[in-house]
């Protein structure tokens, strides 16, 4: 199957759109709010869901209905931290998983971090994992913006530039954007110009549809039957399209969002006296807020996606289990992980790729690569990070500290130990780099403001002057100087 049918054109005749060549040339997607967007997107991918593997990049939820018909694994960001999704990205592309990313109920400084990170662990997928993806991005002003908004410089600037590597590097490895837009004139124009394929549809504004009218090559004194188009309609051109502008009318989709838009209801006539008695109606005082409660874990985002791979390479998953009765050398195991979290640039890598070094030493020594697991490894490689060897690590005392990070997210359990263990030598407090490292990031910002989500959580007590800072470790009685 080369090809899909996309719709009809104006004289009944079926519009198809070319698959090969629309995965390596891409496409963008105008119109305004109402002409029909979501609508073409979601005929796209149905269209195409049994022939490629497909990621969508979902602002509004509108698209997680897939996953009922399609088996589209659904990946909510809400308590995901950026490390953990830039994994994810990675492995959707090892498993081949078609994918919805849900931004639904997040806010736009999280969406920004999340697609981008997303996107980025995509990129940045071993070159035996490029196999095509259909990448489609739904509201991509909002992840591709030309100028600056009520978010934060470094999110716009590390979702952009994720958007950049799809559209203008993606096809190397792989990734087909396909990019929609309420307004052209919104996009980053580096952003938008790599696409080949254009699907123009309603709009009002004259610098869109100027832009629209450059972009299909018709003349500016045409640009206004841009206004004129139907809901559904839109004016192809591209090598996967039609190396003419045409109008295609999208055909039927079979399935649905789970929103849908507002509907007239006749009003009940209600007295005014009544209204008035329920409207300001008297409400009790508020109760004291409650303290509180320590919030469990976040589910664990990558054994999701290892689930979800189980049924393309069981055959392996069985081998894999039947060496993992081979035994090794504890001290061995500890010195392949320090070997790991000593490389460069270690502390800002996904976990994911760590472990994916730790088992490719395995290997050269002859270990079968399922010799020490996931959170084994990972506990490992945080106790490497803070400074302890084996024989320390497995003392009485510090499982104590152990056990009070398992109660906390797994992105902050590193920030946590260090400060437990510089608290359990008497050392002076870490600085600002050392907490940026054990967080896996590059804002000082971001790292000191754990400090203060571990004091809400109160597994340590934090005193911070001008000139230095202490911290005592709850419940065990640890202090730095």
């Amino acid at each position: 199957m080369t090809s899909i049918i996309l719709g009809q054109g104006r004289d009944g005749s079926s519009i198809e759109l070319d698959l090969p060549e629309l995965l390596a040339t891409r496409l963008l997607v105008q119109g305004n709010s109402g002409s029909g967007k979501s609508h073409l997107l979601r005929r796209l991918l149905e269209q195409t869901a049994n022939v490629v593997q497909q990621v969508m990049i979902d602002p509004e939820g509108d698209f997680v209905t897939l996953a009922e018909h399609y088996g589209h694994l659904v990946i909510d960001v809400e308590d995901q931290s950026e490390a953990s999704l830039r994994a994810a990205g990675e492995r959707v592309r090892a498993h081949r998983a078609s994918v919805v990313l849900n931004l639904e109920h997040v806010e736009a400084e999280m969406q920004l971090r999340a697609a981008g990170a997303f996107l980025n662990g995509m990129f940045e997928a071993p070159r035996a994992h490029w196999y095509p993806v259909l990448v489609v991005v739904d509201e991509a002003q909002l992840f591709a913006p030309v100028a600056g908004g009520d978010t934060t410089d470094e999110a716009r600037r590390l979702s952009l530039g994720a958007m950049t590597n799809l559209m203008c590097r993606g096809r190397k490895r792989g990734l087909a954007g396909v990019i929609a837009t309420q307004r052209l004139a919104k996009l980053a124009k580096n952003v938008a110009a790599e696409a080949s394929n254009f699907l123009m549809g309603r709009t009002f504004l004259d610098i869109d549809m100027a832009r629209a009218a450059d972009l299909l090559g018709m003349e500016r004194r045409t640009a206004e039957s841009f206004r004129d188009l139907a809901r559904g309609q839109f004016m192809a051109l591209g090598p996967a399209l039609s190396r003419r502008p045409k109008l295609v009318a999208i055909g039927s989709v079979e399935t649905a969002s789970h929103a849908t838009g507002p509907i007239l209801v006749p009003l009940e006539p209600v007295p005014a006296e009544e209204l008035r008695d329920i409207i300001l109606e008297p409400i009790a005082e508020l109760s004291p807020r409650p303290r509180r409660e320590n919030r469990p874990p976040p589910p664990d985002l990558l054994a999701q996606l290892d689930a979800y791979g189980t049924n393309r390479d069981a055959a392996e998953i069985s081998t894999a289990t039947a060496t993992t009765t081979i035994e090794a050398d504890p001290d061995t195991l500890w010195s392949l992980v320090s070997e790991v979290a000593s490389g460069d640039d270690a502390d800002y890598k996904p976990l994911a790729t760590l472990y994916q070094d730790f088992q490719l030493r395995a290997r050269i020594l002859g270990l079968p690569r399922t010799i020490l697991d996931l959170p084994s490894f990972q506990r490992i490689l945080i106790n490497s990070r803070v400074g302890l060897d084996r024989s320390r690590a497995e003392t009485e005392e510090w499982q104590q500290a152990e056990h009070v990070a398992h109660t906390l997210p797994e992105d902050v359990r590193g920030v946590f130990l260090l400060l437990a263990r510089h608290a359990w030598d008497a050392l002076p407090c870490p600085d600002d780099d050392a907490l940026a490292r054990a967080y896996g990031t590059h804002s000082l910002g971001r790292a000191r403001r754990q400090l203060n989500y571990l004091e809400e959580r109160e597994v340590i007590v934090l005193q911070q002057t001008s000139s230095q800072r202490r911290v005592a470790i709850v419940g065990i009685g640890w202090s730095t100087t």
